[in-house]
C-alpha cells in the first residue's frame, strides 16, 4: 500500500502508541482520524501533529455512537482504507480479586470495541476498489498466559481469535488482517501498575514503524500475524 492520501482511523489515539502511529502514517501523507475518550489530550495531540490528525472523542465501548460517526464521516465517496485497533486497558489482580467492573472494562474496551470498530467499517472497505488493511493490536498476552493477568490475558486471546477468524473471513474481498503481539513498550500504559519503564523496553517509535512496514508490503503479500519483543527485556541495573 501507498499510505500517501490514505485515510486512517486509529483508536486510542491519545496517548501511548497510538500517538507514534497515527505520527507515522501522517508523515507518510495519511489523513487520520484519531479516536480516544478525552477531548483534551485529543486537541493536544492535534496540536502536535497538525491538521491531518483529527479528533474524535469517543468511547469505543459505545456501539451504536460508533455507527453513528461513521455514518456522518463516510460515505460511498469517502471512505476508510486502514484501521488500527489499538484502544486497550490492563487491570490486573487475583483471579478472586479482580473487581466485576475491572474484567468488564477489559473485555468491553479490548475485545467488543475491537468488534464494535470493526463490524461498522469493513462494509465500507469492502466498497473499495484498492486493498485496505485493519492492524489489530492484540499483546504478547494474547499468546501467554500468567498470573493476575485473567481478565487481561482473556480479552487479549479473544483479539487474537477474532484476527484469526477475520482474515480468513475478509481477505477476498481486498481486505488485509494482521494482528501485533507486542511485549514490553516504553508507555503509560504501566503508568499505574507499579512498574516502571525503562530503555530495555520497545520504544513507541519502533513499534509504529513495523507499523509503516507492514502497511507498505505490496497488496498480494499478507503478514497476518507479527509477534515483536525486547532482545534483552531486563531492566539496566538487574543483569
Amino acid at each position: 500500500m501507498d499510505i500517501d492520501a490514505k485515510i486512517a482511523v486509529v483508536t486510542g489515539a491519545s496517548s501511548g502508541i497510538g500517538i507514534d502511529f497515527s505520527k507515522a502514517l501522517i508523515e507518510k501523507g495519511a489523513t487520520v482520524y484519531g479516536l480516544a475518550r478525552s477531548t483534551d489530550k485529543l486537541q493536544k495531540v492535534q496540536q502536535k501533529l497538525g491538521k491531518k490528525f483529527k479528533p474524535v472523542a469517543m468511547d469505543i465501548t459505545d456501539h451504536d455512537a460508533i455507527e453513528q460517526w461513521i455514518s456522518d464521516i463516510f460515505s460511498k465517496d469517502y471512505q476508510p482504507d486502514i484501521l488500527i485497533n489499538n484502544a486497550g486497558l490492563g487491570r490486573f489482580a487475583n483471579v478472586d480479586e479482580l473487581p466485576l467492573a475491572d474484567w468488564e472494562d477489559m473485555v468491553q474496551t479490548n475485545l467488543s470495541g475491537t468488534f464494535y470498530m470493526t463490524r461498522q467499517i469493513v462494509p465500507l472497505m469492502k466498497e473499495k476498489e484498492s486493498v485496505c488493511h485493519i492492524i489489530n493490536i492484540a499483546s504478547i498476552a494474547g499468546k501467554i498466559g500468567n498470573p493476575k493477568m485473567t481478565g487481561y490475558n482473556a480479552s487479549k486471546f479473544g483479539v487474537r481469535g477474532f484476527s484469526e477468524a477475520l482474515f480468513k473471513e475478509v481477505r477476498y474481498d481486498g481486505i488485509k488482517v494482521t494482528c501485533f503481539y507486542p511485549g514490553s513498550i516504553a508507555t503509560s500504559f504501566f503508568g499505574d501498575k507499579d512498574i516502571d519503564t525503562h530503555e530495555n523496553m520497545m520504544q513507541p517509535d519502533e513499534v509504529a514503524q513495523v507499523l509503516i512496514n507492514v502497511l507498505e508490503t505490496p497488496d498480494n503479500f499478507l503478514i497476518n500475524d507479527i509477534t515483536m519483543r525486547p532482545l534483552n527485556p531486563k531492566a539496566p541495573g538487574d543483569q
